[in-house]
């Protein structure tokens, strides 16, 4: 299989979890000519206001898929995770919450 079909199957697999009925959260992330990365976290809630730890907790448990599928312990996918998101700071973010947070600043400004 070539890595072009696995990427595809693999773009397909991601569809076809994005259509369940069943969500409760989600926390999609993609890049675009590995130049810009959106994303999206988001989770039904009965407004309880903890959404900062659902995207934390959407995190955590992507650490341990990755930490299990690369046979590794969580604190080193973790550090190596927030070792490469240092080196990244230079990569545009494209995200409902960088779009709140700059919607802020220029309200900030404009006072």
């Amino acid at each position: 299989m070539s890595d072009q079909t696995g990427f595809d199957s693999e773009c397909e697999r991601a569809r076809a979890l994005l259509d369940a009925d069943d969500l409760t959260a989600v926390h999609v992330g993609v890049i675009h000519d590995d130049r810009t990365v959106d994303t999206v976290a988001t989770r039904r809630t009965d407004g309880d206001g903890d959404e900062e730890l659902y995207a934390l907790s959407l995190l955590a448990t992507h650490i341990r898929a990755v930490a299990a599928e690369a046979n590794v312990d969580y604190e080193t996918v973790a550090a190596d995770a927030a070792a490469i998101a240092a080196q990244l700071e230079e990569l545009p973010i494209e995200s409902d919450t960088a779009q709140k947070d700059a919607e802020k600043t220029d309200k900030t400004d404009g006072e």
